[in-house]
């Protein structure tokens, strides 16, 4: 696929990495694939017991610098199986029950990957009496048994992680589109930002910390974790947020964002304003056009975790408009994919060593 934003290669990555299934808890190949990419980009790296990966520049240095994203991607669990066959299930992270019928599944088990279905009754089946709406006690998967000994054989037993098997693809050359855009599109990100650092040559005075975090969907649990590892003084995350102008969304309640209108900048108490002034600061300079979230009380992101750690990260979230987020057609306006990079870059090689964010000096 050709595109003129990205070289051949990155999306080459780009195209394995989100077709690559990489459920909460379960992250590890999706990691690896993302840290094979990173590698010529930096000098060293960390991986930490649950499979937070960072790639570091500069590991030497004294003042640390942090972009990040997470890795991982909703999904469901297997919960019970009846003894007809038939396996009911439970979140793994905030997979969307709504959508669920008539898709397709990946069962992960111990003996390789068995397909499956979201089974539905006909509609030929339903009256209006009892018309369902889907919820997560009727929603079931069909992997073709006939019995709960038969399903067991197959190699799933309750705990077996299941993704859906929708793939990446391009939208009339305007859009990428796929499952779990949330938020590996932010891991292809920051590894374009170390690419395109080494490619210009650009020599930064503080060691910057790449990091691709697991477990978000569930609670931040890998940022939490890897803070306390990297222990960083500043930090930028990107993430997703909701294009709100596609129908049946309340701007009043979501706000008013748009897919191509540039990155989204969140304004909140864990948002250090400081480092979001940089960023602003960065942005009008080199002509990058953004918008502008009220997060309220938390961005509900990883810049939660950040900024929140012992002690306190200044920590700023630029995040990445998105249409359909937690369903297996999340579209993102490629060249807000471009611009969301060229900001973190821009905004990377404003910060100084030693760079003093305080409000009261």
């Amino acid at each position: 696929m050709d595109n003129k934003f990205f070289p051949k290669q990155s999306l080459t990555f780009l195209e394995n990495y989100l077709n690559n299934p990489s459920p909460t808890g379960f992250e590890s190949k999706g990691q690896k694939l993302w840290l094979d990419y990173l590698k010529p980009y930096i000098d060293d790296y960390i991986v930490d017991t649950y499979g937070s990966v960072v790639g570091i520049i500069n590991p030497e240095a004294k003042y640390k610098v942090v972009i990040e994203a997470h890795a991982d991607e909703i999904s469901w669990f297997v919960h019970y199986i009846t003894k007809d066959g038939f396996i009911y299930l439970r979140r793994n992270g905030g997979s969307d029950h709504q959508i669920a019928p008539s898709k397709r599944v990946n069962i992960h088990t111990e003996k390789g990957m068995v397909k499956a279905v979201f089974g539905w009754p006909a509609i030929h089946t339903r009256t209006a009496k009892d018309e369902k709406k889907p919820q997560l006690d009727n929603i079931f998967l069909d992997c073709g048994a006939n019995s709960k000994d038969e399903v067991e054989k197959m190699g799933i037993h309750v705990g077996c992680v299941v993704t859906y098997e929708d793939e990446f693809m391009t939208l009339n050359d305007r859009y990428f589109v796929g499952r779990a855009l949330d938020n590996r599109m932010g891991g292809f990100i920051i590894a374009e930002v170390a690419r395109l650092l080494k490619k210009n040559k650009k020599k930064l005075p503080f060691g910057l910390y790449i990091t691709n975090s697991v477990q978000e969907e569930v609670g931040l649990h890998g940022a939490k974790m890897i803070v306390e590892t990297i222990r960083p003084d500043v930090a930028i995350i990107t993430d997703v947020c909701h294009d709100t102008n596609t129908p049946m969304i309340n701007k009043i309640k979501q706000g008013d964002l748009k897919c191509g209108d540039g990155p989204v900048l969140s304004y909140g108490p864990s948002v250090q304003n400081n480092l979001l002034k940089l960023i602003i600061n960065s942005a009008n300079k080199n002509k990058i056009p953004f918008q502008r979230l009220a997060a309220s009380r938390v961005t509900g992101t990883d810049t939660d975790a950040f900024a929140f750690a012992t002690g306190g990260v200044a920590s700023a979230l630029i995040s990445l408009p998105l249409k359909y987020m937690h369903t297996t057609v999340e579209s993102a306006h490629i060249k807000d994919v471009q611009l969301v990079i060229e900001l973190i870059y821009h905004s990377l090689l404003k910060i100084k060593n030693q760079h003093d964010f305080k409000y009261i000096k």
